[in-house]
């Protein structure tokens, strides 16, 4: 499979990335590591203009370093590397938290009534164009390969799918094929999700895809990424399926 990248990504002047920045994609991007000497190139060049278009902001008076910058610019990188459809042109801002951080939200009780509860994140993603990451979860995803856990790769899958509407499990399709096969695919692979976590079954695909058609597109392409090994063995119609729609074979990369 070839894939076409695109040429229009390639605005900054390539002497001008830093040495330390390379060395940041090398060690806390795994899927950088994977990429062909072009490929890494173009990863790069699409780092370099994320962190000069999109604001970085730290929270709780925490300091945002080139470091952390890079490595969440490299990881939502990743998703374009195949596409030409801007670098996530709604995004404006990334938020930045030390650790986990509360949200409080409202819950609708069996009876009715609305509660008020805390629960902590990782990672939000806001349809305003707001991306909200929890560095320790950003560290813990760059290191723990494999598993198909990925915060960034998660939310800026949500900023792919809010590009055009808001969040409903269904990105931009400018493939008239690919929008065919779209919801059929994806709804019969969240229903055997569905079967397998109520009997009990081990799963590739984290079972928190069930919440809603946008967490099942941002679950599996945590997994399309991750785990592409093990997500084109046990759910081969919707490997193909992002594979196509990312325009990257991460499988035969051995990511």
């Amino acid at each position: 499979m070839r894939l076409n990248f695109p040429k229009r990504w390639f605005r900054q002047d390539p002497a001008a990335f830093p040495a330390e920045w390379a060395a940041v994609l090398e060690r806390n991007v795994p899927y950088y590591r994977l990429l062909p000497a072009e490929q890494q190139a173009r990863l790069r060049e699409m780092t370099q203009a994320l962190i000069a278009e999109k604001h970085f902001e730290g929270c709780r008076g925490f300091k945002v370093s080139d470091e952390m910058k890079v490595t969440v610019a490299g990881h939502a990188a990743c998703l374009l590397l195949g596409r030409d459809d801007g670098h996530f042109p709604t995004l404006k801002t990334i938020l930045l938290y030390p650790t986990m951080f509360v949200v409080e939200d409202e819950v609708r009780e069996p009876d009715g009534t609305v509660a008020e509860v805390e629960e902590e994140h990782a990672g939000q993603s806001w349809d305003i164009g707001v991306v909200v990451l929890a560095w320790d979860e950003v560290v813990l995803s760059a290191t723990r390969g494999g598993d198909a856990y990925n915060v960034v790769l998660h939310e800026f899958a949500h900023q792919l799918d809010a590009a055009e509407t808001h969040s409903d499990g269904t990105p931009a399709l400018d493939d008239a094929a690919l929008r065919a096969r779209w919801a059929d695919v994806m709804q019969r692979h969240y229903d055997r999700l569905e079967r397998d976590v109520r009997r009990g079954r081990r799963t590739i695909l984290d079972p928190y895809g069930l919440e809603a058609p946008a967490e099942f597109f941002a679950v599996a392409t945590e997994t399309f990424f991750e785990a592409p090994v093990a997500l084109r063995s046990h759910h081969p119609e919707l490997y193909a399926l992002l594979r196509d729609y990312y325009r990257q074979d991460p499988a035969r990369l051995g990511a």
